[in-house]
């Protein structure tokens, strides 16, 4: 803890100046062993906000929100299996048609696959991240058909972009977070379920005075039984925190060596104890201060999930809406599994061999 302080003192807050270019690294030889869109026609001009999982039989399955546009009344949770074949047509799975008959726009599905049961999907409805609520509908079959929409208690949001985690007693451990309406504050925190789903807890906010605006966690595994979560931030820099009770605690937000231009991440623990991370390597704008382009997309690895060295660029022509809200896990066979947002158009798959990835 002494040592993630210090570093919480030493890390910039910003990983460039601002301004200054960013390194670029070169695609690295044969490590991207496929690319490929999940659908080439929709009936909804505007997607975004992809989360992808692999089913027990092996199979991959993804979800985002489409519509009209972001918190457009006619967005929904679209879904899609990978059969041998590619990716089968993708369905609406979930809406915000309420009680009443009004509709409410729906936000970042997060798919879950309870190893000894149904696969879960885990979504918001409402007006906006501030007055938003958790939604969640479950598989028996794989994501062939769906149960009937569940709201979450009162006070559980569900995980906010990225997926939760399984912890070594069994809990499930979901990564989530806030966005107040009245101070404007973001702030993480941890939702906890020890009879897999059916009631949870949440944590207290993770450092309720950092100096971090911190939102949609992603939650790593590091030697010693700590965990880590690395999240999004208004600082244009990623932060994280640590803990070494299975996520009832958190430590302080400390700034890593990776840049963010207020944009969604996710990462992941390899199989080979690395940390993996798919994000935007760019900069906030200096002229517009909390946002910035989300391009290139590039991946990093990390021994220690605090020193992040680039691994592989995965985009890089400049697009209007460019490339954001990675996921990613890795499958069975070890291959990892990214979709992300193109261009706000469409959601793109790519398989990574991480054996080819040198950090």
């Amino acid at each position: 803890m002494i040592r993630i302080l210090m570093l919480a003192l030493a890390l910039p807050i910003s990983a460039a100046p601002r301004g200054a270019p960013l390194a670029a690294t070169p695609e690295r030889e044969g490590a991207v062993l496929l690319r490929e869109f999940i659908y080439q026609a929709a009936p909804y001009p505007q997607s975004h906000a992809s989360t992808i999982v692999q089913t027990p039989d092996g199979t991959l399955a993804a979800a985002w929100f489409g519509g009209t546009h972001e918190r457009s009344p006619d967005v929904e949770i679209w879904f899609a299996r990978r059969s041998a074949g590619g990716w089968e047509t993708p369905k609406s799975v979930a809406n915000g048609i309420q009680p009443d008959g009004t509709r409410l726009p729906t936000w970042n599905p997060v798919l879950f696959q309870d190893p000894a049961g149904p696969l879960h999907l885990y979504y918001k409805a409402g007006p906006s991240p501030q007055r938003w609520w958790g939604m969640v509908i479950t598989s028996t079959d794989g994501g062939r058909s769906w149960g009937k929409a569940q709201r979450l208690p009162a006070g559980i949001l569900g995980p906010i972009k990225n997926k939760p985690v399984i912890l070594e007693d069994g809990a499930w451990l979901s990564p989530s977070s806030t966005e107040d309406e009245g101070s404007g504050r973001w702030k993480l925190h941890f939702e906890r379920s020890e009879d897999a789903g059916k009631r949870w807890s949440a944590t207290a906010p993770v450092d309720p005075d950092a100096r971090f605006d911190a939102i949609q966690p992603s939650i790593l595994f590091l030697p010693g039984g700590r965990l880590e979560a690395i999240a999004r931030t208004r600082e244009g820099v990623l932060a994280a925190t640590q803990s070494a009770d299975n996520g009832k605690s958190w430590g302080k937000l400390f700034a890593v060596d990776l840049p963010n231009p207020n944009s969604g991440t996710d990462a992941v623990t390899l199989k080979d104890g690395r940390q993996l991370i798919v994000y935007n390597h760019a900069a906030q704008r200096p002229e517009t201060p909390g946002s910035g382009r989300r391009y290139p997309l590039n991946i990093a690895i990390s021994r220690d999930g605090v020193y992040w060295r680039p691994a592989l660029t995965l985009e890089t022509e400049p697009l209007p809406d460019g490339y954001a809200y990675p996921a990613v896990i890795q499958s069975a066979d070890g291959l990892v599994h990214i979709t992300y947002t193109w261009n706000r158009q469409r959601i793109r798959h790519v398989v990574v061999d991480p054996a080819r990835l040198t950090d």
